[in-house]
């Protein structure tokens, strides 16, 4: 067996125990900047998987706001360490220029398709009735997905017992993806 045997798997553990450790921590700073309930299991969960990396990092970078700066610099960097050790597996050296746009591209694309997939649970779960509504996890994409649909409301009046807000965030998800994406991908590309 050849050296390039073990490179896809090594890319494969590494992006998915970075990936799923970023997607925790996202998942917990969108919860705490929609003031989802801190007491629900899954946020208790959340919590506890990311608190111990984060408060190293809290005693460093204060909240600004109501952004949790320590959150966003903590996944910002995993994400440009994750990068650069893909890269570094498959032979190559990208500039951190070129890193750097390419982990926001990355976790912008990853909230993008976390509220996607929110906005989908969310009118998915309106379908199944009240009996869903005492699930923790569906009062959480409640939480999440609920300052994008009342904004949503406004512009899309209720028809018929037919709630059609969550078809205006959908678009507008789907249209920041194709509008944003890519630039940042073709930057990266040029900077590498």
């Amino acid at each position: 067996m050849t050296q390039d045997y073990w490179v896809n798997p090594a890319i494969f553990l590494i992006d998915t125990l970075f990936g799923l450790y970023i997607f925790a921590l996202l998942i917990r700073f969108l919860f705490q900047w929609t003031g989802a309930d801190y007491q629900n299991p899954i946020s208790q969960l959340l919590i506890k998987v990311t608190h111990p990396v984060l408060k190293w990092v809290r005693r460093v970078l204060p909240p600004f706001g109501r952004v949790d700066t320590a959150s966003v610099v903590l996944m910002f960097t995993l994400q440009l360490l994750n990068g650069y050790l893909v890269f570094l597996l498959k032979g190559s050296e990208p500039s951190v220029s070129s890193l750097s746009i390419l982990a926001v591209s990355q976790l912008l694309e990853l909230v993008l398709n976390i509220f996607l997939f929110a906005v989908i649970a969310r009118a998915l779960v309106s379908w199944v009735g009240p009996a869903a509504a005492y699930n923790p996890f569906v009062s959480l994409i409640f939480s999440l997905t609920e300052p994008v649909l009342r904004a949503s409301r406004r512009l899309m009046p209720a028809t018929g017992g037919i709630d059609l807000s969550p078809m205006i965030p959908l678009i507008g998800i789907q249209l920041a993806k194709m509008l944003f994406l890519p630039p940042l991908q073709q930057l990266a590309a040029i900077l590498y």
